[in-house]
Parts: C-alpha cells; sequence; structure tokens
C-alpha cells in the first residue's frame, strides 16, 4: 500500500465529519422540530433540548400543509422563548424534497438524519420494537439532540439541473438493459443460434437483422451475397458473407420453437421500438448535459482530465453539488460513500473497507471514470500498477483510483487549476495536492 494511499486511510479515520458536515451540537435555546416524511401525509414534532414540547401533529404536502408546519414551528419557538430553529427529518428519496425547498427560504437551519440510526435508537427510548407515527419524530428529534445530524446541501443552477438529467440517463439505461434482458430471452426461444454469430445483440447489426429478419425462417431464405453486403455496411467490415451465410445455415436448422412465432416475433419487434426510443433518449439527455456543463466555469478543466467524458463529468457536478461546500478532501469522500472504516476488537484487526453510505451513483460514475484511467498510458495507470502489484486485489486496487481521482477532481476545483497530460509537472503537482 503506498504512502499516500496510508496518508487517505489516515485522514478518513481522524475525521469524523459526515456528507457536508456533521451538527456538532445544539443550543439550549434551539428550537427543534422533527419531520417523519411521507408520501401524503407528514407528522411534525417541536422540542427544545431541556425537554418542552408539543404534541405531534400531521400536515400534508400542500402549501396549506407547509404552511401550517411554519405556523406551528413559529408559534412553538415564541412560546419556548427559542433563539434558533433546526429543522430535521429522516432521508427519504424525493418525498422531503418539496420540504426542503419550502423552507430553504426560510430562516431556519436545516438538517438530516441517517435513517439507520432511526432504526437503531428507536428500541433504545421505550425498549420496544414499536413503530408509530407519533414516534417516529421523537427519535428523529432525539437523534438531533445527541448531535448525530447531518447538514443539507440543495444543488442549485446548473448543479440541480445536471443531476436531473443524470437521474433521467441512468433511469433510461436501467430500461434498457432490462429490455435488452427481455429481447435475449426471446430471441433464444425463437432462434438459439442467433448468438453463436451475433455474441453481443445489443449492437447495431444484430438489432438491424432482428429488425428486418425477425424469424429463423425469414433468414433461412436469404441469399448470403446479399445478407452479407448489408451485414457488412452496417457493421462497418466487421462483419462479411462468412458469416452470413452461417447464420442462413443455422437458421435453416434452427431448433427454435415452432408455436406462437407470430407472438414472439410482434414482441420482439415491440422491444426494438423501444430500444430506439431510449436511444434518442438518451442522445436528448446527453446533449442537453453537454449543454448544461458550458455554462458551468469549472466543467472544461475537469473535461481536460484524460478519461473523463461528457457523462462522467455531468454526473459528478450534479452529484457533489457546489464544490465550496467541502472544505477537506475526507468531506467529499464521505459524500460519495468512499471514506474508510474498519472493525476492530482487542487483538483482532479488521479488514479496511468503504463505507458506501453516500452517494451511490457517484461512486459508481468514479468507478467507470476509473476503469478509463487506468488502461495503458491512463493518468492512473501508473498508480493502479503498483497497488497490484504489491498484492492489492484488483477491485480493491480499483476502489483506491477512484479515491483518488475524487482527489484529483477536488483539487482542481478547488485550485482552480487545469489538468493537463502533456506536461508532466503539472500532473505530478496536481496528484501531489489531492493527495
Amino acid at each position: 500500500m503506498s504512502m499516500s494511499f496510508q496518508q487517505d486511510v489516515k485522514e478518513d479515520i481522524i475525521l469524523k465529519r459526515a456528507e457536508t458536515g456533521k451538527v456538532r451540537g445544539v443550543k439550549d435555546d434551539a428550537l427543534i422540530v422533527a419531520i417523519d416524511v411521507g408520501m401524503e401525509m407528514n407528522r411534525g414534532y417541536c422540542t427544545t433540548p431541556d425537554g418542552r414540547d408539543i404534541k405531534p401533529f400531521k400536515f400534508d404536502n400542500s402549501r396549506e400543509g407547509l404552511d401550517k408546519l411554519w405556523g406551528m414551528a413559529m408559534a412553538s419557538k415564541n412560546r419556548f422563548k427559542c433563539n434558533e430553529v433546526i429543522i430535521g427529518y429522516e432521508s427519504t428519496g424525493p418525498y422531503g424534497e418539496p420540504l426542503l425547498h419550502y423552507l430553504a427560504k426560510k430562516s431556519v437551519k436545516m438538517v438530516q438524519v441517517n435513517p439507520m440510526h432511526t432504526k437503531r435508537l428507536k428500541e433504545l427510548n421505550d425498549n420496544s420494537p414499536l413503530k408509530t407515527d407519533d414516534k417516529d419524530p421523537r427519535v428523529i428529534a432525539d437523534i438531533i439532540k445527541l448531535g448525530r445530524a447531518l447538514s443539507i446541501v440543495i444543488p442549485e443552477g446548473d448543479a440541480a439541473y445536471l443531476r436531473r438529467l443524470n437521474n433521467s440517463r441512468e433511469r433510461h439505461v436501467r430500461e434498457r438493459t432490462a429490455l435488452v434482458n427481455q429481447l435475449q430471452q426471446l430471441v433464444f426461444l425463437l432462434f438459439p443460434e442467433f448468438k453463436k454469430v451475433m455474441k453481443d445483440i445489443k449492437c447495431r447489426t444484430p438489432l438491424y437483422i432482428l429488425k428486418k429478419y425477425p424469424t429463423p425462417e425469414a433468414i433461412s431464405v436469404l441469399d448470403k451475397h446479399v445478407l452479407g453486403e448489408e451485414m457488412r455496411k452496417k457493421s462497418r467490415g466487421k462483419f462479411r458473407e462468412p458469416h452470413a451465410g452461417m447464420l442462413i445455415n443455422l437458421a435453416q436448422n434452427s431448433i427454435g420453437i415452432k408455436e406462437g412465432v407470430s407472438g414472439l416475433s410482434m414482441d420482439i419487434r415491440h422491444i426494438l421500438l423501444q430500444l430506439e426510443m431510449l436511444k434518442t433518449l438518451i442522445a436528448e439527455v446527453e446533449g442537453e448535459m453537454e449543454m448544461a456543463l458550458g455554462r458551468v466555469s469549472y466543467s472544461s478543466k475537469l473535461l481536460s482530465i484524460k478519461g473523463l467524458g461528457v457523462v462522467s463529468v455531468a454526473g459528478i457536478i450534479g452529484e457533489i453539488g457546489d464544490f465550496k461546500n467541502f472544505k477537506t478532501r475526507p468531506e467529499i469522500m464521505k459524500l460519495a460513500g468512499l471514506d474508510l472504516y474498519e472493525i476492530s476488537s482487542g487483538k483482532m484487526r479488521g479488514q479496511r473497507r468503504i463505507s458506501k453510505r453516500g452517494r451511490s451513483l457517484l461512486r459508481k460514475i468514479l468507478y467507470y471514470a476509473a476503469i478509463q484511467t487506468i488502461r495503458k498510458n491512463g493518468i492512473l495507470h501508473d498508480y493502479y500498477t503498483r497497488l497490484t502489484d504489491r498484492g492489492m486485489k484488483r477491485m480493491v486496487a480499483l476502489v483506491a483510483v477512484s479515491r483518488k481521482l475524487l482527489g484529483i477532481i477536488y483539487a482542481i476545483v478547488r485550485d482552480d487549476s487545469e489538468y493537463s497530460v502533456d506536461f508532466e509537472f503539472t500532473k505530478r503537482q496536481v496528484i501531489k495536492k489531492a493527495a
């Protein structure tokens, strides 16, 4: 393990901040408003550090409901003579976002609570696994009192737009993967031998053949010269007449099912249409990503890193938001869930692992970007090679490369510098600052 990687480990163990900063404590004159967020109905609870409180109340996800929450909070603030209002909720995916944007315009401090902490503390309060709507906001309030809440960063402007685009693209990619899997199953029923010639069914040439000749019978009567020319043009020379001849011979002797062929063909045609639509949608999203990046001042500096493209940079900026919210490198590692931890007891020293408690999509983007940077002549190829030569497993080494890459990105934005592969000195200086 390299010295710089060991230093990264030490920094992450020493620093005990979460996502964008852990709330260290709550002042005695603060009002805590805890919210159990739901899709239709929410539960609110107002309390103070010394235990003064009001009964939990309901409010819905509407303008009237949010105004009711704000009115209850202000009334409790005046009643208990508090000088500060802290509003916290349990991380609940999209259901809490309208609430966040509503409160962002108010003079309050907003925090969030890890659902894992809520689950663990819930039973400690009354030694019971009981779960009720009134109990949940009380537990959230207790966690905030303990100073275990996390501050919240709401992306704004182009960073927020890029996050939405990134989520949209990720959803379309998942849909495309599911459709490709369904297509493979249907083709296997109809023409099991198809993949002996077309190894990757999602490529342009096999999709073209399935669209134009959806059954083995349609392929079996073709002339190999004609099919070979079509395949050559579509694949740009990868497939030629010998492949066409092999495909025709396989189609003539296929063991595919013969009953219900028309229904299978229609199903395949529908999947192909959906794949074409998704291809168009993904291209549109990526085009919007490129336009949005043009409005982000430091995006060109990140794009100068060999191995990072438009999709990767757009995803990283969208997931991180404003880099200024992070004062140290370990903080941004926490956001990505790439911070290290170990479980040790007595003489037993546990293996160090990443926490995986940050933004999972950011880790995914960094992982695939890391794969590009470790290729031959890649900016982190030597670093990756040193780790694997010392016995580190390849997957673990890729995680280390992801951490290193995130550090480089953070250093570039922090120092307003540009990464250049043309000057070895510049490269070393950037990596040195990131470490």
